[in-house]
């Protein structure tokens, strides 16, 4: 049977492991970078293996040509001082992946550290230092660090110190047959995740400001992030990196991907035939989608007694049959929010919320959020995702949808420049909205599906569908004011034009889906898809 073989790299990838790739033509030189006894050198700093095209890197990522001739031509010629690199998007589209591929294809040193790992100040700074100071933690060495660092202030220091002796190491070997450059580029991934464990609230400013810190023209930073740059909040000023979006994967893109390297192309994709379309409705993250289909793969070659075997279509449908029963199970498997203690205390709550930015704490919106919170949430999300010129066509007064292709294509007649310019704006990210389209949205969908309300809304007449009740409206900026104290919302600043405060939605789609799901709403009929 074909195994599920994605060419994306996990995100605790090591510059061994991806040495160790099929295209790979050096497995003597893999087995030295693996090898724990061994000295570290400035190669180390460098994939050892065998460099890759700029076509081989742009092939083994479907959908990720633009950012990827974005990234290179960002990163410039050999030796060319940049801006820090702020690299988001959601999870598993590809970030860290695409990155850490680029590196192979320049062959240029980095430092690489993960903010999974490295959950602490002292862990982040030592494992920085260790890498640029070519230590090796070790049983000979009591496996201790090269310099102990807790104070960001000593941090900044040893930093410098260190970036400028491998800098001066780096111009010496400039001579040699093979230079990689004299630039040195810090990797910082899941910088999110910061915001958990930095009690004190000053590790991101320091990290944004390390440019104008160091003041090194040798030294890059690129930060990787699943929240959007405006979600890290700074009193402090710095330099803005410039931001490089990674939107989910297509179905075509994702078809691509899964259908690299199997054994049999014409039987996986007449099994992609089959589920894909169901499962991209609930999630696109190709790790969920890939746990879901191995096993699906194998009840759907269950009929087959050649698993080289290419399906007519009698053999499709017999098993596509065969597998039906199974699919369902397996969706609802693939999004059952993990089971976590519940955390009883309410300031603790509050704080885990406003750490996490792009809500990695899935099971306490499903038990804590109230019943109007989770359709505002969603309206929010539907706001920034979908242009403002397919409003009139998705969504109308009674949230039905009796009129909606009628409206649509006089819609999309008439709308087709001004929608363009708004598709090239959604493109770069979620998008901003005002408060007045929020509301709009909100008094739509609030009749669409099972709508149970609270017994304190239902004391308060509930959520007109006119809108004309105080109480609700009340209740409705109530909301809103928890989901932008919880990060869930962000106010994005005021329009000249409008001269009121917009909003952005920071959730990612499988967060908003869950929801969807638990108020039995039909989110895939409101979402508009590229």
């Amino acid at each position: 049977m074909a195994k599920v073989e994605s060419p994306q790299v996990s995100r605790r990838t090591t510059r061994a492991s991806l040495n160790s790739t099929p295209n790979s033509k050096a497995p003597q030189e893999y087995s030295k970078a693996t090898n724990p006894s061994r000295p570290l050198t400035i190669k180390d700093l460098v994939f050892c293996g065998e460099s890759i095209s700029l076509d081989e890197l742009i092939n083994s990522f479907p959908g990720r040509r633009a950012q990827i001739l974005e990234l290179v031509q960002f990163l410039g010629p050999l030796n060319s001082p940049m801006i820090p690199l702020f690299v988001y998007g959601g999870a598993s589209t590809g970030k860290t992946s695409t990155v850490l591929y680029m590196f192979r294809h320049l062959k240029r040193p980095f430092i690489y550290c993960s903010c999974v790992s490295c959950y602490s100040p002292s862990i982040l700074f030592e494992s920085i230092l260790n890498q640029i100071l070519l230590h090796r933690k070790n049983e000979s060495g009591g496996y201790l660090s090269a310099k102990r660092c807790e104070r960001p202030s000593d941090f900044v220091n040893l930093l410098g110190e260190a970036l400028t002796a491998l800098i001066d190491s780096l111009k010496g070997n400039m001579g040699k047959s093979s230079p990689n450059g004299s630039m040195v580029y810090l990797v910082f991934d899941r910088l999110e995740l910061v915001r958990e464990w930095d009690k004190s609230d000053s590790i991101i400013p320091l990290l944004f400001n390390l440019y104008t810190l160091l003041k090194i023209p040798e030294v890059g930073l690129i930060f990787i992030s699943r929240a959007s740059l405006d979600t890290f909040q700074s009193d402090t000023g710095f330099v803005e990196p410039f931001p490089v979006y990674f939107p989910d994967y297509t179905d075509d893109d994702l078809k691509q991907i899964f259908m690299s390297n199997q054994a049999n192309p014409k039987l996986y994709s007449s099994f992609l035939r089959s589920v894909l379309s169901q499962f991209y409705r609930i999630t696109r993250r190709v790790d969920e989608l890939s746990t879901a289909f191995s096993p699906l793969f194998k009840k759907y070659c269950e009929p087959l007694g050649d698993l080289l075997a290419v399906p007519n279509g009698d053999m499709e449908s017999k098993l596509y049959r065969h597998l039906q029963p199974f699919i369902s199970l397996y969706q609802n498997e693939t999004c059952t929010i993990s089971s976590q203690p519940l955390l009883k205390d309410r300031n603790l709550r509050k704080s885990v919320f406003k750490k996490s930015g792009v809500c990695e704490t899935l099971d306490e919106i499903d038990f804590h959020m109230s019943t109007s919170a989770k359709y505002l949430l969603i309206s929010a999300f539907l706001a920034s995702r979908n242009p403002a010129t397919l409003d009139a066509s998705l969504f109308d007064s009674t949230g039905g949808t009796d009129n909606r292709k009628k409206k649509r294509k006089v819609s999309e007649k008439s709308v087709d420049q001004k929608e363009a310019k708004e598709q090239e704006i959604l493109m770069k990210g979620p998008g901003t909205f005002p408060l007045e389209r929020l509301l709009a949205i909100h008094q739509c969908i609030a009749s669409v599906g099972e709508y149970s309300l609270d017994d304190e809304e239902l004391q308060n007449d509930g959520l007109r569908a006119d809108g004309s009740d105080s109480g609700s409206m009340s209740d409705i900026l109530l909301q809103l004011s928890s989901l932008c104290s919880a990060n869930f919302i962000t106010k994005g600043g005021s329009c000249p034009l409008e001269g009121s405060t917009r909003y952005r939605s920071i959730v990612s789609e499988d967060i908003v889906l869950k929801v969807a799901r638990s108020l039995k709403f039909p989110l895939s009929k409101y979402l508009y898809r590229r």
